[in-house]
This record gives C-alpha cells, sequence and structure tokens, in this order.
C-alpha cells in the first residue's frame, strides 16, 4: 500500500476472530464494549496510527487498520480485552492488503455471517466508522472502503434473496421455542434485556408465537416500558427478576452484559424451564445446567440450525459474489488513482505559479487588463489540463508509471509523496 500514499505504513491489516474457530466462552474474552473501544483507539492514534476500525459484535471481534506489522492490532486488541496474545492467536486470522479488503467486503455482506445473509453487522460497521472518524482514524482510505462496502451491502440486499425470509439469532430463537416447547401459545415467556436483540426476539415472539403471556425485564425499567408500550407487554422491576423466573416456562437472556447475569442461586422452578442465552461473553452461568429441570441453549447452538430459509439463501451466493467483486474492482480502481495524485497536484500547483506569473506580467502591461475574467478563465484551462493528465493516467493501456516519471520531468515537479 506504500505506493498509494494514503498511509504513512505500508500495509493494510484486519485481524480478529469469529465463530468459526472461537466458540463463546473465548469470543466473551475478546469482546469490546464502547469504552474499550473508544480507548483502544485512542492508544492507537498514540502509537501513530492514521487509520483504523474496530468492531465487536456476538460473532466477532475484528480490527481494520494500517500498521507496520499486524502484532501492533493485536497486542492493541489483547491489550483493551481480558484474552491473552496466545489465546487469540490459537484462533485468529490475519489478511493483508487486497485480502484484508476482500475480507471486509464479506463481513459486510453478510457473506461471511454465522447466519448466511444476517446484515446486522452493516449497521455495527457504520458505527464502527462513525467512532473512527471521531478520533481522527477514518483517513480518506477507511472512508471510501466503508462507503464502497455499504454500497454492496445495499446491493447485495435489494437485488439477491439472500436475507430473504426470517433468519437471525432472533428469528432462530422463537423457532427453537416452537419446535421444542409444546402449546407454546399458553406458557409464560420471560425476556430479559431489551436492547437490539432483546427487541428483535421480542417482536418474533409476538408475530410466530400468539402469545399474550411475554413479560419483560430490563436493568433500566423504562427501556423495557418503551418495548412494552408498542406490544402491550407487561413490564416488571428488575427486583423482582427471581420471582418472575420461578414463574416462567421460557427465559430469554439479551442482556449484553460483561459477566453472568443468570446465575444458580437465582433459579427455584419445579417445573421446566429453558432457558436461551443470546448474549456474548455468556450472560447465563453453566452451572445452570445443573439444575434437574433447566435446559439451557446458547447462540452458537441456534446459529448451527439448518432450514429450508437457509438453504433457499445458499443458492444467491455467487450473485453476492459477483456484486461483492463488481464494487471491489471500482475500489480497486479508486485506489491505483492514489498512485498519481501526488503528481496530479504537483502539476496542478505549477500550473498555478505559471498562471500567476504571466497573469500578474499582463495586468502591468495590459491597461485595461481584466484580472478577475482572465482569473476564472485560467483555473478552467488548468482544470481541464489536470483532468486530461489524469484521464491518461487512469487508462488501462497506459504505462502509469513511465507516464508519471514524463510528466515530472517535463514540469520539472516536485512531488510530495508523504499522505
Amino acid at each position: 500500500m506504500k505506493n498509494y500514499h494514503i498511509s504513512k505504513h505500508s500495509s493494510f491489516y484486519t485481524i480478529g476472530l469469529n465463530y468459526e474457530k472461537a466458540d463463546a466462552v473465548v469470543r466473551g474474552k475478546f469482546s469490546l464494549d464502547e469504552k474499550a473501544m473508544n480507548t483502544l483507539l485512542v492508544e492507537a492514534a498514540e502509537e501513530g496510527i492514521d487509520g483504523l476500525l474496530v468492531t465487536s459484535t456476538c460473532n466477532r471481534t475484528e480490527l481494520y487498520g494500517f500498521a507496520k506489522h499486524p502484532f501492533q492490532l493485536i497486542k492493541l486488541l489483547c491489550d483493551n480485552a481480558s484474552g491473552t496474545v496466545e489465546e487469540f492467536q490459537e484462533v485468529a486470522y490475519v489478511y493483508k492488503n487486497n485480502d484484508a479488503i476482500s475480507h471486509l467486503f464479506k463481513v459486510g455482506t453478510g457473506l461471511d455471517s454465522q447466519i448466511l445473509g444476517d446484515f446486522e453487522i452493516i449497521s455495527q460497521l457504520k458505527q464502527s466508522f462513525v467512532r473512527s472518524k471521531k478520533h481522527n482514524l477514518a483517513n480518506p482510505f477507511i472512508e471510501r472502503l466503508c462507503n464502497a462496502v455499504i454500497q454492496a451491502s445495499k446491493r447485495i440486499k435489494n437485488e439477491t434473496e439472500i436475507s430473504s425470509g426470517a433468519t437471525s439469532v432472533a428469528f432462530a430463537s422463537v423457532q427453537y421455542i416452537i419446535k421444542n416447547v409444546p402449546n407454546i401459545s399458553e406458557k409464560n415467556i420471560l425476556l430479559f434485556g431489551t436492547g437490539k436483540i432483546g427487541r428483535n426476539t421480542c417482536e418474533n415472539l409476538i408475530k410466530h408465537t400468539q402469545n399474550s403471556h411475554i413479560t419483560l425485564i430490563n436493568r433500566t425499567k423504562d427501556k423495557a416500558e418503551k418495548v412494552a408500550g408498542k406490544f402491550n407487554l407487561v413490564v416488571k422491576d428488575y427486583g423482582d427478576l427471581q420471582a418472575e423466573i420461578r414463574n416462567t416456562d421460557v427465559l430469554i437472556v439479551a442482556t449484553g452484559a460483561a459477566q453472568p447475569t443468570i446465575s444458580k442461586e437465582l433459579i427455584y422452578t419445579k417445573k421446566p424451564l429453558l432457558i436461551l442465552d443470546l448474549s456474548i461473553p455468556k450472560n447465563v452461568a453453566d452451572n445452570v445446567e445443573e439444575l434437574d429441570n433447566v435446559s439451557l441453549i446458547h447462540l452458537d447452538h441456534l446459529s448451527q440450525m439448518t432450514d429450508e430459509t437457509l438453504e433457499k439463501r445458499k443458492q444467491f451466493i455467487p450473485q453476492a459474489e459477483a456484486i461483492n467483486d463488481e464494487i471491489k474492482t471500482e475500489f480497486i480502481k479508486w485506489l491505483e488513482t492514489r498512485k498519481f495524485a501526488p503528481v496530479i497536484k504537483a502539476l496542478k500547483q505549477k500550473l498555478n505559479t505559471i498562471k500567476e506569473e504571466e497573469l500578474d506580467f499582463h495586468s502591468k502591461k495590459a491597461a485595461n487588463f481584466n484580472l478577475e475574467e482572465a482569473d476564472i478563465i485560467t483555473d478552467r484551462i488548468i482544470q481541464k489540463i489536470t483532468k486530461q493528465f489524469a484521464n491518461h493516467l487512469k487508462d488501462e493501456n497506459t504505462d502509469a508509471n513511465n507516464s508519471l516519471d514524463l510528466i515530472q520531468k517535463v514540469f520539472q515537479l516536485e512531488v510530495n509523496t508523504t499522505k
């Protein structure tokens, strides 16, 4: 990447881990909350990194950025997570330059999601970009790449059926409940946590179970009340959690806390209880399975479910990949133009210097010389000349390197190749 004048570092990397090799426990160790991601970005800037994205979801934690060596990024991640470098290396992947770009396209367009066609990640990538921009770590390359991935995501959603049908973690959890809990419409369901996954799960519950016995609990009660008001559901105080668990048949946990929010000690029930943990890190302690009448299902189990919807989606993978390739090719073409950006900039400066000298000369020589009009005309001429050179360099049949050398020699340009 050093020839593209986009970063002082020569390579662009993706480092990370995901559901394929890292189970929920390991992913939990490298999960980053908002505060940790902001701290990581501050430290990255202090280390001289000039372009970086950080994303952390229930399925993956990844860093995309410029560095001298990928270990710079690995160390930043491990310093801000609870996992060690050794643990990371056991399950991690590292991609460089074009491979790193390709990986981000796959991730952002749902082709690398735990559930094929799940586009939740694109909103998280948008948030990552906003966060990086706030810390001055969204350089032109990062911005252009994010926009290209978002464009590809939109086209794949609109032009293919890879996201057809309601398949997501929220939908899969409800399908599991329907298949495994008899007479679900008559059962008591307790949803603990009303963040994004909780809200989506709630909507799917109402849509697919025809159940009117759904109770919501959230640490911040007004958030639960906003969701409940939409669907006319019951909301209970956080202090009522233990009592509500005792009365429920299905407990869905989507709290997104750093530590388990449900433990064995909270559960006193004489009837069968199904618990679904939709959180990373795990928010339900493993010891609840020691109770005879409790069944625990984690989102990794849900994501492994295959049904007709997912099988149908697979046939659209080639079409989605073709769209990705098309937009990625456009991005690479833009990237190639960065090679000659410093020369075009130097050429424009040289032509402006010539212009200023000539205008100064003629304004002194001619009594009625219209400086303002001449300035407008010469600016337009300079714009047309530089555009002509830029188009020549973009031409696939042009040897860009030889042309750049020739332009610099002819116009005796002093080219600044620093970022």
